[in-house]
């Protein structure tokens, strides 16, 4: 730990990554925290797996045809929006087929994305860290893109908090006050969608949305008011990323791993802890109340 702190002060890049470790657990706290309260989980990991087809299409292009502009995680944020655009319309328009088809995208992203990895002339180590993450590679380009979307999502939070949580909650009161759900809908996915690609360069494709996902479910179990489930869900990630990198940089373990071990061990503890002294706290009792407000 001492010469994690030592190395902190004097390397820029291990302060680059302490400070995408804080940023990106904002943005995945509070997106995490609806993605969880509308129960689409399955469909942020179908996203997070369709991106490395345009990880690999990115990264294909920019060494094949010169293009030393095109870095990947550009490929990554069209492919990840289209992936939500297209899963969202289709979860809207054909329920019926929403499984198949979620699992044919995340299939066919990861085959695309494969294909155009091995036509790749060279060693693609950037695209490996997407896959397994490795924070120290953040650059200052990549902390520019991530406080870019903190600031959309923190003010999105805010202007649409209502609405949102009540789409979230009830759709079918939603629609009676006459909020335009769909619209709301397909905006929750294209910002889970941005949070995926982001934070996919902290814990890789693989483990994102444990990142996403297990600080709000152990907030959740403390608290039962969604703001303070997403204060809590992005301390909880602040600690844990930065407790990762910071286990992981003595014996130069994958600090993606490292963190994701450290966010399930808690959520184990805690989740034995509740179900030994309480009951856990449920938000969804907490429906009516949301609706009505």
């Amino acid at each position: 730990m001492s010469a994690f702190i030592k190395d902190f002060i004097e390397l820029p890049f291990l302060q680059n990554a302490v400070l995408a470790g804080i940023l990106c657990s904002i943005s995945s706290g509070i997106v995490g925290t609806w993605v969880v309260l509308r129960r689409i989980t399955y469909i942020a990991a179908a996203i997070s797996h369709c991106i490395l087809g345009g990880l690999g299409a990115a990264r294909y292009f920019a060494v094949v045809y010169e293009l030393p502009w095109l870095r990947p995680v550009y490929g990554a944020i069209i492919t990840a929006l289209g992936a939500a655009i297209t899963i969202g319309i289709i979860s809207l328009k054909a329920k019926e087929r929403e499984d198949t088809v979620i699992s044919a995208l995340w299939a066919i992203g990861m085959a695309v994305g494969v294909l155009f990895i091995f036509k790749t002339p060279g060693y693609n180590e950037d695209l490996m860290s997407y896959l397994f993450g490795n924070i120290l590679m953040v650059s200052r380009e990549d902390l520019y893109l991530i406080a870019i979307l903190d600031v959309i999502v923190l003010w999105l939070t805010f202007t649409f908090y209502n609405q949102t949580l009540a789409v979230c909650f009830d759709e079918e009161f939603a629609r009676t006050r006459g909020m335009p759900v769909e619209l709301y809908y397909l905006l929750l996915l294209c910002l889970t969608a941005l949070t995926v690609v982001l934070t996919v360069s902290i814990v890789g494709i693989i483990m994102v949305i444990a990142l996403l996902s297990l600080p709000v479910a152990i907030a959740s179990r403390f608290f039962d008011r969604v703001w303070k489930i997403m204060i809590a869900a992005i301390l909880l990630g602040t600690l844990f990323t930065l407790t990762g990198l910071a286990a992981s940089y003595g014996p130069n373990l994958p600090s993606g791993a490292v963190t994701i071990v450290i966010a399930g061990v808690t959520y184990i503890i805690t989740l034995l802890f509740s179900l030994l002294k309480k009951q856990p706290t449920e938000i969804t009792d907490k429906r009516t109340n949301v609706a009505g407000s």
